[in-house]
């Protein structure tokens, strides 16, 4: 199982099923979105365990980036694949994946039966401010870990935050400028410098009922939510605006209550934000709703991770790529921290949130191993008590 290619000829320091747990377990408590699951696969696998190293977390950085769908189950099934191949990237990426899907279900459920999600406003209230907090921690690590005093990393850097305030997005052609501009300057290839051309090498019985189910809807979810998983770069920051004008603006599926209904449902639940497409596939047409959604979301990003992989593992340290490696890490940091003043600007509403956000900074930088699904509980009590003051 434990097969060896290439440049990389070390053994694994962990087994396949640690690495699943580990996944698994990240998907039932990882708050705060695709900038801090990224985060914590950095702390956790890099940084505290070494069972991942700087290069192939930067190389499924990197690939995350270039690929459309969602950044951290990405970069989750590009970890899985690096010493365990397709068998580690399909185990790891499902067990990163399903925790918050049945959990959205689970809600999904809850809200249809009783008409609506209520106290959940007052909870994200305080969970959104907080996770502003800690996005904010996981990108200044983010950025001191991999930017360091390169002056040319920082412009790219900087580049990109200003063009994700700007458009609140994330734009893949600033990702793929910064690799090729990196590259042309540290590590051009023989065409630039000799003008020769080289050639280069995506009740339970009637919850799970399928009786009833209505084919064609399904077939729309399903190929709707494959166009999204397809085409939209950027992960949860990107996804959530296309998301809108297809659920609620072309199929009417939902209106726009229920989209911000499940925009909240993905923000205060573990996992990847993009699994509020399990949420609205529920709404849309029960269970098997949730799974054609989900599916269709989660397998295009599958195969655009493993289908390049091979070629990032056998070439990832040749000069060249690890210098469009570089470009494109600096400027997925750079859109991250825009992130962070995008999501800011709709989560930090008034004095109460924005006291929350910098108490959470200030915790997590004082405490260092506090685990964060701490701080969120506290924050969402918090906003269970503030959020009535705050609307009086």
């Amino acid at each position: 199982m434990n097969e060896i290619v290439g440049d990389n000829p070390a053994p694994p320091r962990y087994t396949l099923w640690q690495m699943v747990r580990y996944m698994m377990t990240l998907g039932a408590w990882g708050f705060g979105g695709p900038v801090a699951l990224v985060g914590y696969m950095y702390r956790d696998l890099v940084e505290k365990r070494g069972w991942i190293s700087e290069a192939e977390y930067k190389e499924g950085m990197a690939l995350a980036q270039l690929m459309p769908g969602p950044l951290a189950a990405q970069l989750a099934i590009y970890l899985g694949y690096v010493h365990y191949r397709v068998l580690g990237a399909t185990l790891v990426g499902g067990a990163f994946v399903l925790p918050s899907f049945f959990m959205v279900v689970a809600i999904g459920a809850a809200y249809t039966a009783f008409g609506g999600i209520g106290w959940m406003q007052a909870v994200f209230y305080g969970v959104g401010a907080s996770v502003i907090g800690i996005i904010a921690m996981s990108a200044y690590k983010l950025t001191t870990k991999n930017i360091g005093k390169d002056k040319l990393l920082w412009a790219i850097f900087a580049v990109s935050a200003a063009v994700t305030v700007i458009t609140k997005s994330e734009v893949v052609w600033v990702f793929l400028g910064a690799g090729a501009l990196v590259w042309l300057l540290r590590a051009p290839p023989g065409w630039a410098t000799k003008g020769k051309v080289n050639s280069a090498a995506a009740p339970l019985a009637a919850f799970f009922a399928m009786d009833n189910l209505d084919w064609h809807k399904l077939g729309q979810i399903g190929a709707y939510f494959a166009y999204a998983g397809s085409f939209v770069f950027g992960s949860g920051l990107a996804i959530v605006p296309f998301l809108y004008g297809g659920v609620v603006q072309e199929y009417h599926w939902l209106n726009d209550r229920q989209f911000v209904d499940a925009v909240a449902v993905a923000m205060i639940t573990p996992g990847p934000v993009v699994i509020t497409t399990g949420f609205i596939g529920f709404l849309v047409s029960g269970f098997w709703g949730a799974v054609v959604a989900a599916a269709g979301t989660f397998i295009p990003c599958y195969l655009f991770t493993i289908l390049p992989a091979p070629y990032f593992k056998r070439h990832g340290k040749r000069p060249g790529i690890v210098a469009f490696v570089d470009g494109v890490t600096a400027a997925a940091i750079g859109a991250i921290t825009g992130a962070v003043i995008v999501i800011g600007q709709r989560s930090i509403s008034d004095v109460a949130t924005a006291v929350l956000a910098l108490v959470t900074v200030a915790v997590l930088w004082r405490f260092k191993k506090l685990p964060e699904p701490v701080v969120v509980a506290v924050v969402a009590l918090a906003g269970l008590a503030l959020h009535p003051l705050a609307h009086l």
